[in-house]
């Protein structure tokens, strides 16, 4: 093995653990929504000033792409690459902390743990640059905005941020509800797919008081909502699972008006294309005979969104090897079933093999399962957690770089 395949990066990673703790605190307090992040980008660049860097940016999102190209690489070889991905957007809600750094800004939280990734990617990139001179190859380190619902990781991959392709792509997700230190992952499918609907059910408006005047769509539209939950578990086997949500009702304003319209919206989650397909069929068809056997109109419209996020079987191997080697066997847990929740490092995943790791961060002294989950008000890591995570992703990138993901 190169002898920087077993550098201490946990001891190094703690020596900076301050500076990775600062940023993301000053990130966590200055939240920024969707593809536009330019302040916690300008916080990035500043901390990252003094390091060797190839900056790339492109037209549709304020992420950056980091190269770090290494002075080990033997003339003549194929330069070998991988990509580190941290994203940096937050969501549209307000906190409820209570923390010394909690976000000034109303309305506005870093509830999914994003400035703890991109924190820890920053702890990456000063890991990896005071070792450039020994790295056979080139590091990207993504700094990606717009990964609630936008796809930023698809817009900076199509203005060609990450080209050429790299060998093989790594992220985090930390999960504040699981036990502190613990890096899960899988095989093949981790997350679902995510796509959104709206249902609209036109009818005839009317007065309250005369309903047998109108055709009320709503009775209809929560026909629909029930008859949704019974497709899901009547077509659909449990061994390729479908979840369909309904988040959002609407008619009238008034509450004695009979709309001429309902409007439901909500997400369909899937972990296969193929089921993909057939879930948004049967829910045209659904909402149509329904609606047609009230003698109303359905349409089902749908949004699609993120991909099933796929790790591949060999990126997720290393991963575990790495970790096992550097903290034990038992920092690491195979997740025995994929999560339906959807992620849009999904789109790294489908151009280039690679793994997401989620990484428990709950207070070690407290009991991890009554933490507060993502999305909540209340949502916090233990911030001691952050060197680890730098360490590994450094770990990751050199075993790639070094030695390549294993055979398949």
């Amino acid at each position: 093995m190169n002898d920087l395949t077993n550098d201490d990066l946990s001891a190094a990673s703690e020596a900076i653990g301050p500076q990775i703790t600062a940023l993301r605190r000053a990130i966590h307090a200055d939240p920024e929504l969707g593809l536009e992040t330019p302040r916690t980008m300008a916080k990035v660049r500043e901390a990252l000033a003094d390091l060797p860097l190839e900056w790339r940016e492109g037209p549709s999102t304020t992420g950056q792409v980091a190269v770090l190209k290494g002075g080990a690489q033997r003339e003549g070889e194929s330069c070998r690459r991988v990509l580190l991905r941290g994203d940096m957007d937050a969501l549209p809600m307000g906190e409820e902390t209570g923390l010394d750094f909690a976000s000034a800004i109303p309305g506005r939280m870093h509830a999914c743990g994003h400035d703890s990734h991109t924190a820890m990617l920053f702890g990456a990139v000063r890991l990896l640059a005071e070792r450039a001179d020994r790295l056979a190859g080139e590091v990207m380190f993504m700094f990606q905005p717009g990964e609630e619902g936008f796809g930023g990781a698809r817009l900076m991959i199509e203005d060609g941020l990450i080209e050429p392709l790299p060998d093989a792509a790594f992220a985090y997700h930390v999960i504040p509800n699981a036990p502190y230190g613990l890096f899960v992952c899988r095989e093949g499918p981790l997350m679902a797919s995510s796509d959104a609907f709206e249902i609209v059910v036109t009818g005839r408006g009317g007065h309250a008081s005369m309903p047998h005047h109108a055709a009320d769509p709503l009775p209809v539209a929560c026909e629909i909502v029930t008859a949704l939950q019974a497709m899901v578990t009547r077509r659909f086997a449990v061994a390729d699972p479908v979840v369909v949500t309904v988040t959002q009702f609407r008619a009238s304003d008034a509450d004695n008006v009979i709309s001429e319209r309902c409007t439901l919206r909500g997400t369909i989650r899937t972990l296969s294309p193929e089921t993909r397909e057939k879930v948004h069929a049967a829910c045209r068809d659904l909402v149509s005979g329904i609606a047609t056997a009230h003698g109303m109109k359905g349409e089902f419209l749908v949004r699609q969104g993120f991909p099933v996020t796929r790790n591949d079987p060999r990126a997720v191997a290393l991963a575990r090897e790495v970790v096992t080697e550097r903290f034990g066997s038992e920092a690491w847990h195979d997740l025995p079933d994929p999560l339906m929740t959807a992620e849009d490092f999904s789109y790294v995943l489908q151009a280039v093999p690679g793994a997401m790791v989620l990484l428990g961060a709950a207070d070690p002294d407290a009991d991890w399962q009554r933490a507060p989950g993502l999305h909540s008000p209340h949502m916090h890591i233990d911030e001691r957690i952050l060197p680890r995570g730098s360490a590994l992703l450094a770990a990751l990138a050199i075993r790639t770089l070094h030695g390549g993901l294993p055979a398949g």
